[in-house]
């Protein structure tokens, strides 16, 4: 494949330096790889987990500089170029019964919410936070969004043995551009940057090691001690806490409540007439009643 040529607004060093810099920060991951171009990272580490006879050691991390098949939530396109995002992915065997694979979703973007903003500086921090089930929100605008994949593992000896695919596309630069075309405000990490001395330091290496990282360690605590901490964890960047909001199922408005927290399992609590309701993780979306 032909390189593509050098975007010199980009903020991305050279694929090679990505990999190097990340295997350096993630040693507990068996594969790091970074590619120029490639369709999406989310499918290219399920074809290499299906592949007989691939390498059977994970985590493994892939990102890429460029997706032409990326994808968001409901299969929705993730528009990019060449380092305005930082787009990765990684796979994990996850050993957790079939029924608490959907409480990933939340647990997956309280934890990456909870480990970036270790990247701001003290007094910016409850700025960043998280829309359910896993969007990471800066002042109310989307800044990134992650896409949760599972599947039976090949090597599966066990009925609680899943393979886990995590992807994260985050907007580096292009906010602006995003805004209009999208006619909702976009968040990016430059006008973060621009505010905050601390997170104009953090690299996108740093950004995608500190992400990865706290998959690995969300997904550890919850294999090895459940999810009985998940209320109180999500609390602390619950973006919607306190919000009446509307919640969508295949663009038919479905429930109107006040945010008031997850469960357990996850799964986005309303408060409205009818008592508190506990909304499944799935394909809805929730939105800020204007």
């Amino acid at each position: 494949m032909a390189g593509l040529p050098p975007d010199p607004d980009c903020v991305l060093p050279c694929p090679d330096a990505m990999a190097d810099a990340l295997r350096e920060a993630l040693p507990q991951f068996r594969q790091v790889d970074w590619v120029e171009h490639t369709g999406s990272t989310n499918a290219d580490l399920l074809e290499r987990a299906r592949r007989p006879g691939g390498p059977p050691d994970r985590p493994w991390l892939l990102g890429t500089h460029l997706q032409s098949r990326g994808r968001g939530r409901a299969g929705r396109t993730w528009q990019n170029r060449v380092g305005a995002n930082l787009m990765f992915s990684c796979a994990f065997d996850v050993f957790l019964p079939t029924r608490q694979l959907p409480t990933l979703a939340p647990l997956i973007g309280m934890a990456t919410c909870a480990a970036l903003r270790t990247r701001l500086g003290a007094g910016l921090r409850t700025r960043l936070t998280m829309k359910w089930p896993n969007d990471l929100l800066w002042d109310q605008a989307k800044l990134a969004g992650i896409l949760i994949e599972s599947t039976r593992s090949g090597t599966a000896q066990a009925s609680d043995h899943h393979l886990i695919i995590i992807g994260m596309g985050l907007n580096l630069e292009d906010a602006r551009a995003l805004s209009q075309s999208l006619d909702r405000r976009i968040a990016d990490w430059a006008e973060i940057a621009a505010d905050d001395p601390v997170a104009a330091r953090a690299t996108a290496a740093d950004l995608a090691a500190c992400a990865a990282r706290s998959w690995y360690e969300a997904l550890n605590q919850a294999t090895a001690r459940g999810f009985a901490d998940l209320p109180a964890r999500y609390a602390e960047v619950d973006g919607l806490a306190g919000r009446m909001v509307d919640v969508l199922d295949d663009g038919h408005l479905r429930h109107t409540g006040v945010a008031c927290g997850v469960d357990t399992d996850g799964r986005l609590l309303l408060r409205n007439a009818d008592g508190v309701q506990a909304i499944s993780v799935g394909e809805i979306s929730v939105r800020l009643q204007r």
